[in-house]
């Protein structure tokens, strides 16, 4: 029966169902498509045979909205959504944002703060022997003592705030299959302590021998060295085939005990996964609301890959993820984009390919799936390992492949590439079929700075590096006639960003002729290096100090320099220019920043263009726990 999983009794019974096996609680709307992960777990349960009903953003107010589907025979499966609720509820100001693309129509509020942790609480106060597994992004990054930005402290594991049995972290699809056996077999939930990919709780005298002993909640609460060095231990131990035991421990002798990633997919089981019966929509019970727009622009996407070698600090991918790339076979992928055709809503744009980062297509070296990762050592950063496999024609042939298909016009690549990896490759055959195929005019990457104290300090290679894939992107549109721009992505205020780097990017921006539309601030999301850094002031990794704006009048002025033609940001500019002694960017030559005074008709001055380059606006897609590139 292809069709939506329940989300009433009335579903239950047409299902010939009396009980559902699990009960998926969830703070987005019921949408069936295997970018939500909801769907992902949810199918892949149903596929090893398991009965599950949905309960889509409950009102956590009112204590009978956990029951409309009965008690789940097995378990109760709690997430906050696709993304961490705090950063889907709050700008990086702390500011509420205004709509939801994840709730029916847009509307905020359908979810409370801090999600995960109510929701379970709402189940234990009307279930209180029904097993509570979650998992999910907003789990995942909290699994153990974890700096919060939104209350500025740091916060207990959230399976202890959230009175769950037991936390799933990662990518979950053999995490929660092996916990559905264990359940189902009549273990106890208690019981179930070996299961990779999980976090548990237990007392001090049941830790596991060989469990690596991380430094007390109460003492990574008390110094932000301490937090530091556990956390970065946290993050070596990343990886499931170098992986140690976890163990944090609480006051009133609890701990928490974190047992090593489950192991990545094979091809084999990627494409099982992306071949379940998904509806591919929102549930037809929000078309009287407007619809779940997150739906949108992945509805005619398809996902090719998981996992990121590309080591960013300021993402959280290598917590959540893992640095080992997984990829689905081309059958997979070319299937999926048959089907997308016979929709009658498709108009022949499939809108990407791709994942974390489009182009990588298998792991860094071949010593990753052996050995994995390397604890001490990033694959990009600060320079390409000897070690990494630098070959697009994998990736190359699937394009072609997608955009020969009947019914299919033209297939964008959007979720972003690895500038730095393309620039590494000695063929420029990837790039030609890109330029000519597979962008309109533009081309979307992430520099995100030009300093070499901020790039160190986000993980990302030195300008040099870009400049190189700029020049050989620019080469090879001039050898086609085809006239398309590189759009860079631009961060401010991450943690080493001094006033005068700000400034030195500002010169840079003015030297491109264009500038930026949005901006992208540092927003300090749970388990990421760069968080990190931003509450300790420390680089977790060498313990030394780094600078860290976190003044909100030094962030506005840094965000204005990037902006610095916006009438608005004029005193801002100027107190940030007179501030780091740069009065000769006050001025009317060609390389000033602002006139000065300002004057009314520089807002309709248009930008000057530099011999080569067209003038653009630049725009910034929304990116979350998860900053990709």
């Amino acid at each position: 029966m292809r069709d939506f999983l329940p989300v009433s009794k009335a579903d239950m019974k047409k299902r010939g169902w009396t009980q559902c096996d699990f009960v998926y609680v969830c703070g987005d709307a019921y949408v069936d498509h295997p970018s939500f992960g909801m769907s992902i777990i949810t199918r892949t349960l149903e596929a090893f045979g398991y009965k599950v009903g949905i309960i889509a953003q409950p009102d956590w107010k009112d204590d009978k909205s956990i029951t409309v589907l009965g008690e789940p025979r097995l378990a109760f499966l709690v997430s906050s959504g696709n993304m961490d609720s705090m950063v889907n509820h709050y700008t990086v100001a702390k500011k509420k944002r205004s709509t939801d693309a994840y709730t029916p129509g847009g509307v905020m509020g359908k979810r409370p703060d801090y999600a995960v942790s109510v929701y379970g609480n709402l189940i234990r106060r009307t279930y209180k022997n029904t097993p509570i597994l979650i998992g999910g992004i907003e789990a995942s990054l909290r699994r153990m003592g974890h700096y919060d930005y939104w209350s500025d402290k740091i916060k207990r594991s959230v399976l202890l705030d959230s009175g769950a049995d037991i936390l799933m972290y990662g990518m979950g699809e053999h995490s929660i299959v092996e916990l559905a056996e264990a359940l189902d077999s009549g273990l106890n939930v208690s019981d179930i302590t070996y299961v990779r990919g999980t976090v548990y709780r237990t007392k001090t005298d049941k830790i596991p021998e060989d469990a690596v002993k991380l430094p007390s909640f109460e003492q990574i609460s008390a110094d932000k060295k301490t937090y530091a060095k556990s956390f970065y231990k946290q993050y070596q131990n990343t990886d499931p085939y170098t992986a140690d035991i976890l163990v944090e421990e609480y006051p009133n002798k609890v701990c928490v005990v974190q047992n090593p990633p489950a192991y990545p997919l094979t091809t084999g089981e990627l494409d099982d996964v992306y071949s379940y019966g998904y509806m591919n929509t929102y549930h037809p019970m929000y078309k009287k609301q407007g619809g779940v727009k997150a739906i949108d622009e992945i509805k005619f996407s398809i996902a090719s890959n998981r996992g990121c070698f590309g080591g960013c600090n300021f993402c959280a991918l290598t917590f959540h993820q893992g640095r080992i790339v997984q990829a689905r076979s081309h059958e997979s992928i070319i299937n999926e984009a048959v089907n997308m055709t016979k929709d009658p809503e498709f108009k022949g744009y499939i809108h990407d390919v791709g994942g974390p980062t489009a182009d990588f297509r298998f792991p860094a070296c071949s010593k990753q799936t052996k050995y994995g990762v390397c604890k001490d050592k990033q694959c990009l950063f600060p320079e390409k390992c000897k070690n990494v496999r630098v070959d697009h024609k994998d990736y190359t042939s699937l394009l072609k492949k997608l955009r020969e298909l009947p019914g299919v016009k033209k297939v964008f690549v959007r979720s972003g590439i690895r500038y730095d990896y393309v620039a590494y490759d000695k063929n420029d055959i990837f790039l030609d079929e890109l330029c000519r195929h597979h962008i309109s005019g533009q081309l979307r990457v992430a520099p995100e700075h030009v300093s070499s104290d901020v790039l160190k300090c986000m993980g990302k290679p030195s300008n040099d590096v870009y400049q190189m894939f700029v020049k050989k992107f620019e080469r090879i549109n001039k050898r086609s006639g085809k006239n398309q721009y590189v759009i860079p992505y631009f961060m401010s205020s991450h943690p080493g960003s001094k006033l005068s780097d700000a400034i030195m990017l500002a010169e840079y921006i003015r030297d491109l002729g264009y500038m930026p539309e949005q901006v992208q601030d540092f927003y300090p999301t749970p388990s990421t290096i760069s968080t990190c850094m931003y509450y300790t002031g420390l680089d977790p990794k060498t313990l030394a100090p780094v600078y860290v704006p976190k003044n909100p009048h030094e962030k506005a002025m840094q965000r204005a320099l990037i902006q610095y033609r916006v009438p608005s940001n004029y005193d801002l500019v100027k107190e940030a220019l007179l501030k780091c002694n740069r009065a000769d960017l006050i001025g009317y030559g060609k390389n000033c920043l602002i006139a000065p005074r300002p004057k009314k008709e520089q807002s309709s001055q248009p930008d000057r263009k530099p011999k080569g380059q067209k003038s653009q606006k630049m725009s910034r897609n929304s990116r979350s726990t998860k900053r990709r590139r």
